[in-house]
């Protein structure tokens, strides 16, 4: 999640409340340097080693990294056909990155003539996320999505008493899970896999959250129906997150939490059914 994405302060439908008006929406950009050595790699190639990078936010997206032209590899780009332009960054310069006979298409771009009253966006380069092989921050592996640096997640051990279940029908309980507050989004409730009651079918579902790691999913059998990809559990966490290894969670989006007898109501999120923003790609590729 981000501070410009869902229930985020800047985002597509803020949680909180403001005491004043705030230009908020569609063109709202920020742009701030990063104190981290960014290096994005491509086969045996390091096409980004940045010491002066950019974080470029934007409302109802994710932040991206920006790279000053003399630290990208830019005798790898060629000009592309794709041609695109917004009203508040300006036309884009969309670049292919060759790797000897493999040819990356539009894998980077730039806007070299950003509109008055833009961020100096001027000489910086972005590139898909997805378009180079590894990501670096300083010496560890980065995935997923560049980090939002105002982006928090806390681990904490919880002797609530914890009741999930849908349609009458108990999932799990337990007064020894942990829960995950993390900026911007619904506490997530974490059960030993001891406590959990249900049939859990295990899912081709695989994401990832580039704060807690690659995220295994299950569905869940309920009376005679499934319901898809409805739990989740992080296998090998990131260091950051590594006591909720092997634990389950379920969407507190489409299930019913009671904590110490008290019925929650379901947060309303980009992984809600009745969302009425932009959808997020899948569930927990930053929110589990």
């Amino acid at each position: 999640m981000s501070l410009t994405l869902g229930p985020g302060p800047l985002g597509n439908r803020p949680a909180g409340i403001y005491n004043r008006e705030l230009p908020i929406g569609e063109g709202l950009l920020y742009l701030e340097p990063s104190l981290r050595r960014i290096r994005g790699h491509a086969g045996d190639e390091i096409v980004v080693d940045s010491r002066h990078a950019r974080l470029l936010y934007e409302h109802g997206r994710l932040p991206i990294y920006m790279f000053p032209r003399d630290e990208v590899r830019t005798e790898l780009l060629e000009p592309s056909e794709r041609s695109t332009e917004s009203a508040n960054k300006g036309p884009a310069r969309w670049w292919d990155l060759r790797l000897g006979e493999r040819v990356l298409q539009s894998a980077a771009w730039e806007y070299p003539a950003a509109p008055a009253g833009a961020p100096p966006l001027g000489g910086l380069i972005a590139f898909r996320w997805d378009a180079l092989d590894a990501w670096f921050e300083e010496d560890e592996p980065a995935i997923v999505h560049a980090r939002d640096p105002y982006h928090r997640v806390d681990v904490l051990d919880s002797s609530r008493r914890v009741r999930i279940g849908l349609d009458r029908e108990l999932l799990a309980e337990t007064d020894r899970g942990k829960v995950i507050f993390e900026t911007s989004l619904p506490a997530r409730w974490y059960v030993p896999s001891e406590d959990v009651r249900a049939e859990l079918l295990p899912s081709q579902t695989r994401r990832g959250c580039a704060y807690k790691g690659f995220a295994s999913y299950f569905s869940v059998r309920i009376g005679d129906r499934i319901e898809q990809d409805l739990a989740w559990t992080y296998e090998q966490p990131r260091r950051e997150v590594a006591p909720i290894a092997g634990m389950f969670c379920f969407f507190n989006e489409r299930v019913d939490i009671e904590l110490d007898g008290g019925l929650q109501a379901r947060p309303l999120t980009p992984w809600s059914p009745n969302w009425p923003g932009p959808r997020s790609d899948g569930p927990p590729v930053i929110s589990g």
